[in-house]
């Protein structure tokens, strides 16, 4: 007996915003996505979405020379309450986000003091470095060294939570893919050291 050979189209692998990545999937001939189904309208919505929004007897040719001349604002069709609103919003999250990137730089500063009092043998030009670099600080780049830095943190953390538990006997074969982790531990302290000092 011959296998049935399954035909039909596939919706390729796509990756989530959290970095996973969705299967293929096999879909039947003539299968539309969710997002691209149009929403349904029936027939009195379709009659009122073609007529023109204007009271019954006014033609389009009588409002045209009323359009052109715009409220002081720019924005037309908004009043000036709603502009007003719109520049308070505005300016509440610029000085939001001003905020937020000086919280950040002076929590980095205050990281990286405490590293160079932890380190007295390091020598003084080592110390200098690192807060003539903050004095002009990229907070896109700050924000992604302190997030290697605690992912580095995490997984040596995890490492030396495997190996006690190995020495105490909890795990007695340890699977490939630990092995490699203890292996690593090395490599990670040393990366760790570099970002650190990179601050």
């Amino acid at each position: 007996m011959a296998a049935a050979v399954r035909r039909g189209k596939y919706i390729a692998s796509t990756q989530r915003p959290d970095g996973t990545w969705r299967k293929q999937r096999r879909v039947k001939e003539g299968y539309v996505p969710q997002e691209e189904v149009p929403v349904y309208e029936n027939k009195y919505v379709k009659f009122f979405k073609s007529k023109p929004e204007l009271p019954p007897g006014l033609s389009l040719e009588a409002i045209a020379p009323v359009n052109p001349s715009r409220s002081e604002g720019g924005e037309p069709g908004l009043s000036k309450t709603a502009k007003r609103n719109m520049k308070r919003k505005e300016k509440r999250r610029q000085q939001q986000e001003k905020g937020e990137a000086e919280a950040l730089s002076r929590t980095l500063e205050k990281v990286s003091l405490g590293e160079t009092a932890q380190l007295p043998s390091a020598p003084q030009g080592s110390r200098a470095a690192p807060t003539a670099a903050s004095d002009q600080p990229d907070p896109a780049a700050i924000t992604e060294k302190a997030k290697k830095i605690k992912n580095l943190k995490k997984k040596l953390r995890q490492v030396e939570e495997l190996q006690q538990r190995i020495q105490a006997g909890e795990v007695s074969q340890p699977s490939k893919e630990q092995l490699e982790k203890l292996a690593r531990r090395r490599v990670l302290e040393e990366e760790l050291e570099d970002l650190e000092l990179g601050l």
